[in-house]
């Protein structure tokens, strides 16, 4: 009874948004779906599984079972407000490039570049998102990358779909390689089996990225035109994958930065030079309306001046060796204010906010204001663009108006996504979710190391984090490798190839790069372009995050 009450809100999650059959009210929207679900999931924490409300648990400050529930309500909450600030930062960085007429004046150049759809495809949405992945994590990569491509003239939802297929690869060592060293460091790993699981992660990604670009490229190209130019697509995965993979039998922290880095160099020379380009194909897609009262007034280097700096501040509050990501991130409060049974909030030198014991629990929320990218990179580059590309006052008030008018209903989502993942996790070894991966190694039994990838998926499905996903499932990873006699390195570097994979179909990842280029259920009149929104971006990213399973299936039996 557990395991199905455990699996009913993630089941009517899928029925709700992906009716194929519309009614009047069907398929829902996340704004509406999501909420509705996580009150569902509040209501079967309160009536049956009861978080909380073991002796174990209970003796803890004897605290009353009810408030673990509504702290985790809470906690939700406050989590929310990190993928809301990356949304509201992504929207308004392109709302005042749009402004400014700076991305006119990269659009046209990157056109001029190369002409040809499957280079400005694999260029943005491969070797560029590569390395924001590997940079800053946080689901900026399609956010960054899905405007440029929508400004090119792609359709919004199949370029929201190809963008979260693309950011796949990279993910297993995304944001500097915190999903390794963090998300699997608190299983007493030694440094050098910890190099061992990143190392075979990254050979099972390198060889699904021979097929996952490809898969990509055919939501949004016809076969005939990714064929002709296979041999370029090829050239550019080979040039972020080979080196991605050498480097990450070096260290966890750098692939998918030096990939990244590598890809996009390469794949411009080629794209430059047209190499293995079809001279025959021509652009697939529309040319973009361009906004009113735009012109270009400025050369290239000034109008990518702000994505430049963008990049910038990325590497250098992430890399350690610049030596302010631990001044970002530290968790040592400078001050704090004791709210009696409500918790106690503090602050550190490096604007890290935070509420602890929240509800007199063990619950606690913190975010690094700083570190996140919100305040810095996206709204710091804003206000400084405003007189470096001498955008007209009207236009940048313009631009943060339609910001806030564009984010209430994705806002509405995310919350309802974070307090239904918040619920899910809650209860220890009996948290649905944990009943669920329990469910799924106790049907596979020795057939688990083929199955392992899912339970990954599973956690980046719920979170939108590979890093969180390996900090709840790779302890239950562990102890089944242990059980059944796997080798530990191989299952949880399928674990962290599964987080990757699930990320094409996390519902807050898909609901944020919506919002960013401004997918709506029931669009204006003229604007049905923009029609499309969570269930239509999961039914193009479903198959190939199966695909990209099976890949990874069959790779479990040469680790």
């Amino acid at each position: 009874m557990s395991l199905t009450l455990a699996i009913l809100p993630l089941a009517l999650l899928v029925l709700l948004m992906t009716a194929t059959r519309p009614r009047r009210w069907l398929p829902l929207p996340a704004h509406i779906a999501l909420p509705a679900m996580a009150a569902l999931a509040y209501a079967l924490q309160l009536l049956w599984f009861r978080a909380g409300s073991t002796p174990e648990a209970s003796a803890i400050g004897g605290v009353a079972p009810g408030r673990w529930i509504h702290a985790a309500v809470i906690d939700g909450v406050l989590s929310a407000l990190t993928p809301i600030g990356i949304v509201f930062g992504a929207v308004l960085f392109f709302k005042t490039m749009e402004a400014s007429g700076a991305m006119r004046v990269l659009t046209e150049r990157l056109r001029g570049l190369s002409p040809h759809p499957v280079a400005q495809l694999m260029l943005v949405g491969w070797s560029f998102s590569f390395l924001i992945e590997g940079l800053c994590g946080f689901g900026a990569p399609a956010a960054l990358a899905a405007p440029i491509l929508v400004g090119l003239g792609f359709p919004p939802v199949r370029v929201a779909a190809m963008c979260l297929i693309m950011n796949s690869v990279p993910v297993s060592f995304g944001a500097v390689g915190t999903p390794i060293w963090f998300g699997l460091g608190e299983l007493g790993l030694s440094p050098d089996e910890l190099l061992t699981v990143g190392t075979k992660a990254a050979l099972i990604n390198a060889v699904a990225a021979l097929v996952i670009p490809v898969l990509a490229l055919r939501v949004l190209l016809p076969w005939r035109t990714i064929r002709a130019s296979i041999v370029f697509v090829m050239l550019v995965v080979l040039a972020s994958v080979l080196p991605y993979a050498f480097a990450a039998t070096l260290s966890s922290e750098f692939p998918s930065i030096i990939g990244g880095l590598s890809g996009t160099i390469f794949g411009a020379l080629l794209a430059h030079r047209r190499v293995s380009l079809s001279s025959a194909a021509s652009p697939a897609h529309a040319q973009p309306r361009q906004p009113e009262g735009t012109d270009q007034r400025f050369g290239l280097f000034r109008a990518a001046s702000p994505l430049l700096a963008v990049i910038l501040l990325l590497a250098v509050t992430r890399i350690d060796q610049f030596g302010l990501r631990t001044v970002l991130t530290s968790d040592s409060p400078a001050a704090a204010l004791d709210l009696g049974l409500i918790g106690g909030v503090w602050v550190t030198p490096g604007l890290v906010v935070g509420f602890r014991e929240i509800l007199g629990t063990g619950a606690s929320w913190s975010m690094p204001l700083l570190f996140v990218p919100f305040l810095v990179p996206f709204v710091l580059v804003c206000l400084v663009s405003v007189p470096l590309l001498r955008i007209r006052r009207e236009a940048a008030v313009s631009a943060w108006a339609d910001t806030l008018r564009r984010l209430y209903r994705p806002a509405v989502a995310l919350v309802g996504a974070l307090v239904l993942v918040k619920l899910m996790m809650l209860g220890g070894e009996q948290a649905p979710v944990m009943l669920i991966g329990r469910a799924m190694a106790d049907a596979a039994g020795q057939s688990w190391i083929h199955l392992a990838p899912l339970l990954g998926a599973l956690g980046s499905f719920f979170s939108g984090s590979n890093t969180v996903s390996n900090l709840t499932f790779a302890p239950v990873q562990a102890a089944i490798a242990g059980s059944l006699g796997l080798d530990i390195t191989s299952v949880l570097a399928l674990q962290t190839v599964g987080g990757s994979l699930g990320n094409m179909v996390c519902i807050h990842n898909i609901v944020a790069v919506a919002a960013v280029i401004g997918l709506r259920d029931r669009p204006a009149a003229g604007e049905e372009h923009l029609r499309g929104g969570v269930a239509s971006i999961l039914r193009l990213t479903i198959v190939p995050m199966l695909i990209y399973a099976a890949i990874a299936a069959a790779g479990a039996a040469l680790l």
